[in-house]
């Protein structure tokens, strides 16, 4: 019988070769994502690599290479090669696992590689029996059927592991799935809703709040929904002046009001590896920008009035707490961070008191007009990497099904077992034969204890 020609574009996107040569391309392409930053100012990669090279990036979408229109189209054609190979071998491992396995010759049986012949001292009937109550008993469920004047059984164990490969093809397919749905380009060209997925930052100075970023893709606004309020920005440098660690305190606000996160608080330390997640907003600690100013907060210590205010080097200012005034006077200063500040602090009823404050450090002043508690600390802007990403959850799921798809993969296979008896002169002549399609090795050392331990009853 003549064989039908496959179609050739199906014969196409089923090649493994072609899955082989996307793989390439998508690796050899991601190293461009690895080397050339990603989502910068337009300024940034004009000063690194020049504006004809800056230009040919831009062109290329090699900025933002993750959402550009060719790599999520690689994506798409590698999903469809994936699909088409899966849908043109799943059919034959049906049918091999439909296989009617008792159809074998028990000639075949003595020629397989994986074999015992033993002699049983009881008739075909209780040869039988005893076989499949001990297969049964190691948890093999047997099938049995008369063939050539004798009785054959079978077992198998893992015949869905055939599947393994394929749960591992899903699995990429679903991870591929959540991140097209989680890229802002899908978001933007597809849904024509750039609210739905987005990735952006914003920097926020402290005791000031925001509610919107701006988005990687275009530079544009995009409104959260809810307001981000920074209260307060610490760093500790080691000691050659470079930056260790650093954190951000924030508030989410609704409507004017705190909200209550999930640890029952209404404040979030961000640090870098711990971020904060929002109506599926997630925020991200990924800079910080030092200024010149300082954020000063002043206490009356009777009345606990508190005055928060923002001010400049070398400048007074009057306190809302009638008749204080204070000012800065002079700093030191190591790299970019301010290490301790002069004070000038003044009531109007005495010589103005100047001393030395480290930043952020309380001081107490006594003053005739009262006793005040101030601090004064420079003032920073908290650099946040925002992102909506829905499609998150799908490749966490498609991790783990890989993880699974992997592990039967690789770790599991299809066993088969036959054991063919047949009465000879009063006694039973039984031929135990095995066959596995991945393992054999380590299937072997299985079949031998099995074929042993049955051995043993029989003695």
């Amino acid at each position: 019988m003549a064989t039908r020609k496959k179609n050739p574009i199906w014969a196409f996107f089923a090649s493994v070769k072609l899955a082989l040569f996307l793989l390439f391309i998508l690796a050899a392409t991601s190293i461009f994502g690895t080397v050339i930053q990603q989502n910068q100012p337009a300024a940034q990669y004009v000063k690194e690599y020049g504006e004809n090279l800056a230009h040919l990036f831009r062109i290329l979408d090699l900025t933002d290479m993750y959402n550009s229109w060719w790599f999520l189209s690689l994506l798409g054609i590698f999903s469809l090669n994936l699909i088409v190979c899966s849908l043109e071998r799943i059919p034959n491992v049906i049918r091999l696992l439909r296989k009617d396995n008792l159809t074998i010759k028990p000639e075949r049986l003595a020629k397989m590689g994986i074999r015992k012949t033993l002699a049983l001292p009881l008739p075909l009937e209780q040869s039988v029996q005893r076989v499949g109550d001990y297969l049964h008993s190691k948890g093999w469920k047997t099938k049995k059927r008369q063939k050539d004047g004798g009785i054959l059984l079978f077992a198998q164990h893992g015949a869905w592991t055939r599947f393994g490969v394929y749960i591992v093809h899903l699995s990429i397919l679903v991870i591929l799935v959540g991140a097209v749905i989680g890229s802002p380009t899908f978001a933007k060209k597809v849904l024509h809703n750039e609210k739905f997925a987005f990735k952006g930052s914003i920097m926020i100075p402290e005791s000031q709040e925001t509610n919107f970023i701006y988005s990687f893709t275009n530079g544009k606004k995009i409104d959260l929904g809810f307001t981000v309020h920074c209260s307060y920005f610490t760093i500790d440098y080691y000691a050659n002046g470079m930056p260790r660690t650093y954190l951000s305190k924030v508030t989410i606000l609704e409507n004017g009001k705190p909200v209550i996160l999930k640890d029952g608080s209404t404040v979030h330390d961000l640090k870098v590896n711990k971020p904060l997640t929002y109506k599926g907003i997630t925020f991200y600690q990924s800079s910080y920008q030092p200024y010149s100013d300082f954020l000063t907060v002043l206490v009356n210590t009777k009345t606990h009035e508190k005055q928060t205010r923002i001010i400049g080097g070398g400048k007074q200012i009057k306190s809302k707490m009638q008749p204080i005034s204070f000012g800065i006077i002079n700093q030191e200063v190591r790299g970019e961070a301010v290490q301790r500040m002069k004070i000038w602090f003044s009531d109007n009823q005495a010589d103005p008191a100047t001393f030395w404050v480290n930043n952020g450090q309380k001081a107490i002043i006594k003053r005739p007009a009262g006793e005040y508690e101030l601090t004064v600390k420079q003032l920073y802007a908290t650099g946040l990497q925002v992102t909506k990403d829905p499609g998150v959850w799908f490749v966490y799921i498609g991790c783990g099904m890989m993880l699974v798809g992997l592990f039967v993969a690789f770790f599991m296979s299809h066993r088969k077992i036959y054991a063919f008896i047949r009465e000879e002169a009063g006694q039973s002549t039984l031929i135990f034969a095995g066959s596995a399609h991945k393992n054999k090795v380590g299937f072997e050392k299985v079949f031998s204890k099995l074929v042993d331990e049955f051995q043993k009853q029989m003695v």
